[in-house]
């Protein structure tokens, strides 16, 4: 899911090639609890921000996914990002992010979509495939928040 972006390991980069990074960034409620969403909630929130978003409900009965999955594209900043969301495996996932379109997508789960006080907790493509646990999303200022993903992009082994 990384769309043609080559992987490689290097033995240092940079914070700013670290910044330029894209992978999949998962969010999910925090394990044992639920965020209660449901496709329909997730749509009318998108839509409240981008009436003209795309969104596509896949049934999940042929492919590489068991059960539904909803595809949405959202506009965070500057950047048009396509991501999907499972009501199975509860979790909205932001495909082709930096770390710092992924901060500004949290907030908008903070913002209108997960209910108030829940917790998120993320993990990335490029973490599940070096086996690391998923994270908690700190509730902490933006800056603050790209340190932290721009950290975990550097424990997976530098990949880009």
């Amino acid at each position: 899911m990384t769309n043609g972006s080559t992987r490689r390991r290097r033995e240092s980069v940079d914070a700013s090639e670290l910044a330029e990074l894209r992978t999949t960034y998962i969010f999910g409620p925090a394990e044992g609890s639920t965020w209660g969403l449901t496709y329909e909630g997730i749509e009318a929130k998108l839509r409240e921000r981008e009436t003209d978003t795309f969104i596509r409900i896949d049934e999940g009965e042929e492919g590489p996914f068991r059960g539904s999955v909803m595809h949405f594209g959202i506009t965070v900043g500057e950047e048009e990002l396509e991501g999907m969301a499972k009501m199975s495996s509860e979790g909205i996932a932001i495909e082709d992010c930096t770390a710092h379109a992924a901060a500004g997508f949290v907030k908008l789960l903070w913002d209108s979509v997960v209910p108030d006080g829940s917790i998120i907790s993320f993990n990335t493509e490029w973490g599940l495939d070096a086996d690391l646990p998923d994270a908690l999303v700190p509730h902490v200022p933006r800056p603050r928040l790209v340190a932290t993903f721009l950290a975990h992009l550097a424990a997976t082994g530098g990949l880009d």
